[in-house]
Parts: structure tokens; sequence; C-alpha cells
């Protein structure tokens, strides 16, 4: 923001994106809470991860089969890039301090711990909201911090059930409940979590006050039932799962093609009519079964009969460029690393690489909003275990004789030990 506060060192704020200047304590762990922080950071944030002592961020530990032995996961350092990480045992009171004195510059703290654990710490909202007034505190939880079940812990597989999500996903003639590949209310929550932030900190610029900024893994499911919502309010009921049709439109699907998959959005009157023309079949575009999406929804089994052995007929190659030629929406099912290599994803900076100090190029996901005039500036790779501690410390008023002090009684974890 424009007026930093007293005693904030330059050399602090982040060069380049929206919010430089803007001065960040995470401390989160996993992945919802360190979402949000990274998308603040990537907006040029100045975002300092504290990690727990000992043992950091359980997510450092998290490799996948084949991975090489490294204190910091692939995984870490997807969610932690463009951070700096300290390490503090909150535990102790001189830890707790040396917290403490971070917050006296931060303009935001999010954390993702159980509901009551900051408050056992003296480091909840209500304590911190009198002490540091234009802090904007973030909390990401499995349920919000209100409610039956804000005790409760939560986990994306436990919110995807609970908010309906493995109902209505998987094949349609799937028995048992299938949840979304990637873990959706996880990354959606901290993606609704720096929202909320960005949010208040405009509010703050008006009020002068920070306010308590509070999100969920459930309410981040939720919001992913926009359609299926709307028809369980309009008729009591909505259909579940049906692999990858739309429930209120058709044709809109993946159908397979002679050598493998494609995406179809022909779901619109144009494209309908302009696909009904491509596909080769005389008078399917006069067909009354097929007359209107209403039609084509209450006629689906016929119109798939009618579209899949077409489909069958030709490539993916030919299919997708006969129907990029007549303007109708198609795509490829790719894999995650044939993405990777997608002209697309490449030319919108989708998949920069970083360089690591010790991994060397570590490639990572782009971030997802260009900016005109303050673009976002991938930076920085995930930070080792401690490794900003002194850097931080020293930054914040304490003296190396004091750093020296803290770290042999335990109270932080410097890079160097």
């Amino acid at each position: 923001m424009s007026d930093l506060p007293e005693g904030r060192e330059a050399s602090e704020a982040a060069t380049g994106g929206p919010l430089q200047g803007v001065k960040v304590i995470e401390l989160a762990h996993v992945m919802a809470g360190p979402t949000c922080a990274r998308m603040l950071a990537d907006m040029g944030a100045d975002v300092i991860k504290v990690e727990k002592v000992p043992g950091g961020d359980d997510i450092r530990r998290d490799t996948v089969p084949g991975e090489a032995d490294d204190p910091s996961s692939h995984a870490f350092m997807m969610m932690n890039r463009n951070k700096r990480g300290v390490a503090i045992n909150l535990k102790t009171p001189a830890g707790r301090a040396v917290l403490r004195r971070l917050l006296k510059t931060a303009d935001v703290l999010i954390e993702n711990y159980r509901h009551d654990t900051m408050a056992k710490l003296g480091l909840g909202w209500d304590d911190l909201k009198t002490e540091f007034p234009r802090l904007v505190y973030c909390a990401v939880s499995g349920f919000g911090r209100s409610g039956p079940y804000a005790e409760r812990g939560g986990f994306d597989l436990v919110a995807q059930g609970m908010t309906g999500l493995m109902s209505i996903t998987g094949a349609e003639d799937s028995r048992a409940p299938v949840k979304v590949g990637p873990p959706i209310t996880d990354i959606a929550a901290g993606v609704l979590a720096a929202m909320g932030v960005t949010a208040a900190l405009f509010a703050r610029q008006r009020t002068g006050r920070g306010q308590f900024v509070d999100t969920s893994l459930l309410e981040a499911g939720v919001i992913f039932t926009y359609w299926h919502s709307a028809m369980a309010f309009a008729t009591g009921s909505c259909p579940g799962p049906l692999g990858s049709a739309h429930p209120l439109s058709a044709p809109y699907q993946a159908y397979r093609t002679s050598d493998g998959w494609i995406t179809l959005g022909a779901a619109s009157e144009a494209n309908w009519r302009r696909l009904a023309a491509e596909c080769g079949c005389p008078g399917v575009g006069e067909d009354p079964r097929f007359a209107d999406n209403a039609s084509r929804m209450a006629n689906k089994a016929a119109l798939d009969s009618v579209l899949e052995p077409v489909f069958r007929s030709r490539t993916t190659a030919d299919w997708l460029a006969a129907l990029q030629a007549i303007g109708v929406p198609a795509g490829p099912i790719m894999t995650v690393p044939e993405m990777h290599r997608d002209p697309q994803v490449i030319a919108r900076q989708m998949v920069p690489t970083l360089e690591h100090p010790r991994r060397g190029a570590v490639p990572t996901i782009g971030f997802p909003v260009k900016f005109s005039d303050t673009p976002v500036d991938i930076r920085r790779a995930a930070p080792d275990y401690g490794q900003h501690t002194i850097e931080v410390m020293l930054q914040h008023g304490f003296s190396e004789a004091e750093i020296s002090r803290l770290s042999a009684a335990g109270d932080v974890l410097t890079g160097a030990e």
C-alpha cells in the first residue's frame, strides 16, 4: 500500500507487482494458507513465511516416488516460491516475542491452524486487534471460525464430500463416490482468502483499520456447486455424476475420436448448427429431438448415439482443425506434462522456471492474472528451512548477539545451523 507503517525498511518491499510495499506474515502450512500467501507474494507482497520449530512445514517432506531426496520437496517449492523463510518456536515466550516484533510493521497475518491454536498462544485475532489495529488477520480453516463445525479439523477430501462435489463427480454409471482429482477446496480457499485480504487492504485505506478475514474449505467447495445448486433450488434435486457432460447444456462433453479424445462445446444454437452441418449426418440439424438445447437435453442419449460414431470416424487432429475452422470451441484432452508443453500455456507464462541454489532450474506454475502496469515477478525460489531468519531479524532491529542467544536457546532456527 502507499502508506507504509512507521519503521518499514525499504528493502523489505518486494519489487514489482500491484502489492509491492505490503508486508505479510504467513503462519500457515501445507496448502490453503500457503496458496493465499503465494498469491500475495506473486503480486509483489513481501511474504515472510514463519515455520515451526522443530520440523518446519510438513509439506517439506511430502515427496513422490522417484523424487530426489532433498530437504525441500517439489510440493513445498511449488507452494512457497517468492517468499522469505524464517523458523520461530512459537511455543516459547521469547519466540512469540520475536513474532510480535515482526507484526509491528506487518500489514497482514495469515494462519490456517485449528480454531483455538492461535488464541492459546495469545496470538488470536482478539489478542492482536488492539495491539495492531491496522493488521488484516486472515484465517483459513476447514469449516470457518463460526458455526457448529468451527472446532473440527478439515481436509480437502472431507470438504469435497460434505459440499456435494463427490456426489456429482465421476462417470455416469459410477457407484462409488469420486473426488475431483486436484485438492480444489484447498486451492480455492487460498484464492478466496487472497481476494479477501486484498479487499480488506483496500477497505483499510478508507477506514485506517484492519479486520478479520475468515474463509474455509467448506465454503470453497460450496461455490463450485453454482449450477447444481441452481437446479436443486429450482426442482428440489440435481443430477448425479455425468462424466464429462454438462447438467444444463448439450452437446458439451468429451467424445472419443479414432485416435484419442476431444472436448466439445457446441451447446449454443449457433454452434450446434455449425456442428450439425460439419458432422455429415443428413437431417440431424432439422431433427425435432435436437431442435433446441432443452430438446437436446431431453433426448441426450439419442444425441450421443448420433454423435459418438461420427467423432470416432476421424482423428483428433482432423476434428480440431475442422471445428476451429467453423468456430466451434473444442480442444484435446491432454495429460499434465502435455499441458506443460502446450504453446498457449507457455505463451501465457504459466510454466516459468526458477533457479534454486541447490537444485538448479526448477519449473513451477505461473501466476494466472496479468497486469498491464504492475506485472508480477516470479523472482525467488522457495526458501530453505530458516534461510532468512537472520536477514529478517536484523531488518526488524535484532542485534547479532540477540539472534545468537535466541538461536542457542531454541527460540529461533537460522539457516546457518
